[in-house]
């Protein structure tokens, strides 16, 4: 009997010792320790992980004491979550960044918004007139036509060339209340070519899809011969071997990323420090490899992308007054969505 207690004795120490090296940071292949004053970074994007995912981990590497956590969704689904925050009295992101600019517009308006003038700022191309601090622009997105190289032989030149038959029920866009990029691209579209332009569109079969991810993934499928599309989206496909080419019409869709921190964030210090990454050489670089313009001249972009650089995207680009937009938002979904007849 005290045999075995012994032996039972000799089992506990060596549990509690395996316990302790567990706790104490002796352990084998468990997750480090987070660092002394480590801090949880909220990010709440449009983006989609072939963007934000690098940009994240290279700012982890830069600030190994915070961590960093993103969640990624369309800007209308950001919005109606920050909405339902608000309403239990708390929103949980510290930062926000997509491609709907009226958004942040609103939540400027709206006093949520952190005033911070990045001391990066200076050194960016800025596509706003009216910059406070309030949001910067992070990148300068465009969209265009891309096409299914299976189906279509001919790359079009023209928006006008979707009216062409070989368009005919194979053209679609993303839904302008699920996806920022799609609104303001329909809003751009129609203030440079009327609003007869999508009605003549409709005419020819073309219809909505879901996310902008969703159109350009049935584009390459084939399902559509041509969608209205994201560049870095896009680029990423093609990068995989999808049988897609994007093409530009001279009136050049440029859409501003706006990136803010919400007034509210216990994070701030962290905060401004993502917003100062993200404007910095080294991340605008990553955004420049996506094949999306970037706001910095000191980043190269690589020719196969045929983008302009970022002064003569704002210069080329359709001009756009942010605040006529905001006003009529809500009128331009409600009539495209009508016309295009967009299940709810």
């Amino acid at each position: 009997m005290l045999k075995k207690t012994s032996i039972w004795a000799m089992l506990l120490v060596v549990l509690v010792t395996m316990l302790m090296a567990g706790c104490g940071g002796g352990g084998g292949e468990k997750k480090a320790a987070a660092p002394a004053g480590s801090q949880k970074l909220i990010i709440y994007t449009s983006m989609k992980e072939s963007l934000i995912k690098g940009i994240v981990e290279g700012f982890k590497k830069k600030n190994p004491n915070i961590d960093v956590d993103y969640q990624s969704a369309g800007a209308g689904k950001l919005m109606a979550k920050i909405a339902a925050e608000r309403q239990s009295g708390k929103i949980l992101a510290d930062v926000i960044w997509t491609s709907e600019v009226p958004d942040f517009y609103k939540m400027k308006q709206e006093g949520i918004l952190a005033t911070y003038k990045s001391p990066v700022f200076k050194e960016i191309v800025n596509p706003f007139d009216d910059y406070d601090g309030s949001f910067h622009a992070a990148r300068l997105g465009t969209l265009g036509i891309i096409v299914n190289t299976d189906k279509i032989k001919t790359a079009p030149t023209q928006w006008a060339d979707l009216k062409k038959p070989e368009y005919k029920n194979g053209f679609a866009v993303a839904n302008p209340a699920l996806s920022g990029t799609a609104y303001m691209s329909i809003a751009l579209l129609q203030k440079q070519f009327g609003p007869d332009f999508f009605k003549d569109l409709k005419a020819n079969g073309a219809r909505v899809g879901k996310g902008s991810g969703q159109v350009i993934d049935d584009t390459a499928s084939g399902e559509l011969a041509a969608s209205l599309a994201v560049d870095y989206i896009t680029n990423a496909k093609i990068a995989k071997g999808a049988h897609i080419q994007m093409c530009y019409p001279p009136e050049l869709l440029v859409v501003p990323s706006p990136v803010a921190i919400f007034k509210d964030s216990t994070k701030m210090e962290a905060a401004q420090k993502f917003v100062d990454y993200l404007l910095g050489q080294e991340a605008q670089q990553l955004v420049a490899n996506q094949g999306t313009i970037p706001v910095r001249e000191d980043v190269k972009i690589d020719p196969k992308f045929q983008l302009p650089s970022p002064k003569v995207a704002l210069e080329k680009g359709i001009k756009v007054n942010y605040h006529e937009i905001i006003d009529s938002k809500e009128k331009i979904v409600k009539e495209f969505t009508e016309l295009m007849q967009v299940k709810k």
